[in-house]
């Protein structure tokens, strides 16, 4: 399974660099399908909305409003129509690109379980509904797909008469069914807005909405295929004529062909097992659960910023247990810590700069100790020559670059490069152990700890706390998140920053490198 994940993600990345070529890293769609789903959805709901006003219940009324809609009201109820269809397809791929993607880069197993548990039960709901929707067209396909539906249920020994038997004549049918498929049609998108609602609790500032350009973007693609293939019904229904041929939604119904040469207890049991094994996957094997972080409340003010920071919500803020006089301390959550370490890197107390103290911040990681850090760069530095001595902070879910490691350069990882306080680097400057420092990471909007890279942003703008503070030479910091793939830019991107180095020379006063501010992003 290794192997698989290791090709997938391989591909995943090959492609968005692409994408973020064209797009930019902000736009790339690979980096928002969790909230593309959420913006489909909405799109759905909407049309949705505006098509129910216009449709009637009736066995040939219904397939008539729907006319009405597509041809009579074509620049309005046609464009909504086609929205809904357009956009729940497109809800159907953004699911399964995600789930695809998250099984790639391993973010599913371990504490990051709950999101996938909770996220497969979606797919019924999602096939459920659209499948429902379908039914109430009352054309040739959902002729189909009511009689093979119904074959499909009545294989389940769960009712006391055949459901098939009431699509034998056009008299068996009523205004009632189609009353009941409006009914399912909107309590499952209901149901399924609360499930996703489920899906992100374990999220902070979970992403729910696209970037407006993106939004936009996709928005206006999904507008011009309406307009350009608007969704239109096959020939009315007539239960005493069986279609030599349909055209299926292969988004929503590639079930189908299989069910015509399968039995529909064969199907039953491998969608059951199917479902199973995806929901069982985080513990197929389960993964290697690292020790989460301890508080220390020695050291801990009850600040809030670990918190605030934590992108798992994995850490509360509760009433004080050693009778300090501080209000709060920081309570960790094992089941949610993914022992990323940015909760250290927003501890006021992380700071190399302590000397007549250990170094034991207010909350850490006990297998990557902020001490232990601060040795390793004192040690890195050791070694170095010249005047263009660089330090290179990573992430161990970034690219290796171990084999850039010279007289001239010291490269040190961390779970997460969110994990650095920025006191590290006003401590490696202002105390000449190294002439640069040089971030990198997963690459740009697609951290694998979701935060690491927007905390690590901000705080380096010095607009989130722990703060670059200002006195730091922003000449002598560079950044580029490099993910696993861009090996090639990682390499140009540290030359032209070595050469700056050289070019400036020593630095001679600490006191005065507060003339430059803001760290240069040269990830553009």
């Amino acid at each position: 399974m290794s192997a698989i994940k290791a090709v997938l993600r391989k591909g995943f990345e090959t492609i968005e660099d692409l994408f973020d070529r064209i797009f930019g890293a902000k736009n790339n769609p690979f980096y928002q399908l969790g909230a593309l789903g959420w913006f489909y959805f909405w799109i759905v709901v909407v049309s949705g909305i505006y098509v129910y006003i216009f449709f009637d219940t009736g066995v040939t009324q219904a397939y008539k409003s729907l006319e009405y809609l597509t041809h009579e009201q074509w620049y309005a109820g046609g464009v909504m129509r086609s929205l809904h269809r357009y956009a729940s397809d497109a809800l159907v791929v953004m699911m399964m690109v995600h789930m695809l993607r998250e099984f790639a880069m391993d973010r599913f197993r371990s504490s990051r379980w709950f999101a996938w548990f909770t996220g497969v039960p979606m797919l019924w709901l999602v096939f459920a509904a659209g499948i429902s929707g379908y039914w109430m067209i009352w054309d040739q396909l959902a002729q189909y797909i009511a009689i093979t539906t119904a074959e499909f249920l009545d294989a389940l020994p769960v009712f006391g008469e055949s459901i098939a038997r009431n699509f034998v004549t056009d008299a068996k049918l009523s205004g009632r069914f189609f009353t009941l498929m409006v009914f399912v049609h909107i309590a499952l998108p209901l149901i399924l807005l609360f499930i996703m609602w489920i899906h992100i609790q374990r999220h902070a500032s979970p992403k729910v909405n696209p970037p407006r350009t993106l939004a936009l973007g996709t928005f206006a693609m999904l507008l011009v295929v309406s307009f350009v293939k608007p969704a239109l019904s096959q020939p009315p229904a007539d239960l005493n004529y069986v279609p030599a041929t349909v055209n299926l939604d292969w988004f929503y119904m590639p079930i189908y062909p299989v069910l015509n040469n399968v039995s529909g207890v064969t199907v039953w049991i491998a969608l059951v097992a199917a479902t199973v094994f995806l929901m069982m996957m985080p513990w197929l094997p389960p993964g290697k659960r690292h020790p989460v972080a301890v508080v220390n409340l020695d050291n801990c003010n009850g600040c809030g910023r670990c918190a605030a920071d934590c992108p798992f919500s994995a850490i509360t803020m509760e009433p004080r247990s050693d009778g300090s006089a501080y209000q709060l301390e920081a309570v960790v959550h094992a089941d949610h810590c993914t022992s990323c370490g940015i909760c250290v890197g927003s501890c006021p107390t992380a700071t190399p700069f302590r000397t007549k103290s250990d170094l034991s911040p207010g909350i850490e990681l006990p297998e990557h100790q902020i001490s232990e850090l601060r040795d390793k760069t004192i040690a890195a530095s050791g070694k170095m020559t010249g005047n263009d001595r660089i330090i290179i902070y990573g992430c161990d879910n970034s690219l290796d670059a171990t084999d850039v490691i010279d007289d001239k350069t010291q490269v040190l990882t961390m779970p997460c490069v969110g994990m650095l306080p920025p006191s590290f680097i006003d401590y490696v400057l202002s105390r000449n152990l190294f002439d640069g420092v040089f971030l990198t990471g997963c690459r740009q909007g697609d951290c694998n700890y979701r935060l690491g890279l927007k905390w690590t942003d901000a705080r380096l703008a010095g607009e989130r706390d722990p703060r670059l503070r200002k006195r730091v030479n922003a000449d002598r910091v560079s950044k580029y998140w490099a993910g696993l793939t861009r090996h090639k830019e990682f390499f140009r991107k540290l030359t032209a920053f070595r050469k700056r180095l050289a070019a400036m020379g020593p630095e001679q006063d600490s006191g005065q490198q507060g003339k430059k501010t803001g760290v240069a992003d040269i990830n553009a």
